[in-house]
């Protein structure tokens, strides 16, 4: 058996031949082959669709690669719960049945604030899946926020090793912390979601193994990895971007390790390659997020450098993004888009 027949029926290899799929293209044909029979044959060929909605882009924290870091130069928004609503009307009537509630961690949204917005979500639409980005908060706060409507949580570890954690985040910033906080989160009965960037500042392949091992013992429910875009003003500026084609290779490696994951083909893909959404999907990806932040503010929300979707409608979004998914083979699905557990 090849390597990735094998990493298919075991779900798993030794380090050192994760190693020798991760760094070099030969195995990338049949790798991308594998996965997209994979990702058919747990969730046929729809595409899911998660309404964006970036609310605020404060941030409390002074990651060294992020642009609405603390002592960025972003130019400030706060959406208000009223703005937050009628960006739920508008995706729901567009079709979409996961709201995504992202943000920076952002001290002026208290957990009272948070509750509100989330059980009137919950409350104007029933049959919908509320998602938040939100960053790390305390086991309470986490389970106030379940229990006011939302279920499902995306916090992405970054990376999964203390020395690489230090070189991307401030001193007060934990890695165990990180982690306690998604293991808090599956413990309260969230679908839960994580991932790292690809080609990060100083990253090497034994960190990419490390995140995978990481994830094998957290068993997500949503993995989300997206290639290194540098931010201007970030002490990361000048850094290589991440590399597309280890990205896609990566899509397919997980698409392998985890068959039931709700994996997305990221912006970041979009922005770095002209077909990086589709290639995601065809790599085994099977989720896509378009933005329903109001257009006025969707430039501002500027983690990256030139993000892709900034200046469109709602409507203009998903009319683009259905062409896109159709051309590359799948079709949307109007389905809420639950993860599917397999054994």
């Amino acid at each position: 058996m090849s390597l990735v027949e094998r990493l298919r029926a075991d779900r798993n290899l030794p380090d050192d031949e994760l190693k020798a799929l991760l760094e070099t293209d030969r195995f990338d044909e049949e790798l991308y082959k594998a996965a997209d029979e994979v990702r058919r044959s747990v969730y046929g060929n729809g595409v899911f669709l998660r309404g964006l909605i970036e609310f605020t882009n404060y941030c409390k924290n002074d990651c060294l690669y992020c642009g609405i870091r603390r002592s960025g130069k972003a130019d400030r928004y706060r959406l208000s719960k009223e703005q937050i609503l009628d960006c739920c009307k508008e995706g729901y009537k567009l079709g979409y049945r996961t709201f995504v509630l992202q943000g920076g961690e952002d001290p002026y949204y208290t957990d009272d604030i948070l509750c509100d917005i989330i059980s009137s979500i919950r409350s104007l639409y029933p049959d919908c899946a509320i998602t938040l980005s939100i960053g790390e908060k305390s086991e309470e706060s986490y389970r106030r926020f379940f229990e006011s409507g939302a279920n499902r949580f995306l916090l992405r570890h970054e990376t999964a090793e203390e020395s690489h954690y230090s070189k991307l985040h401030p001193p007060e910033l934990s890695l165990s912390n990180r982690k306690q906080c998604l293991f808090n989160l599956k413990k309260i009965g969230y679908q839960v979601g994580t991932g790292f960037m690809v080609g990060s500042p100083y990253q090497t392949t034994e960190n990419i193994i490390s995140d995978l091992r990481f994830m094998q013992s957290l068993s997500p429910d949503m993995i989300g990895i997206g290639p290194f875009i540098p931010a201007e003003g970030t002490p990361f500026e000048s850094f290589p971007q991440g590399s597309v084609k280890l990205t896609l290779r990566l899509i397919s490696v997980m698409r392998l390790m985890f068959p039931h994951a709700l994996i997305p083909a990221t912006t970041a893909l979009g922005t770095l390659h002209p077909q990086g959404r589709e290639l995601g999907l065809k790599a085994g990806a099977n989720v896509v997020m378009p933005n329903l932040s109001p257009v006025e503010y969707r430039d501002k929300y500027s983690i990256y450098d030139n993000k892709i979707c900034t200046g469109e409608e709602s409507a203009q979004c998903k009319d683009c993004l259905r062409i896109r998914i159709e051309s590359a083979g799948y079709e949307i699905s109007d389905s809420v888009g639950d993860v599917k557990r397999i054994n």
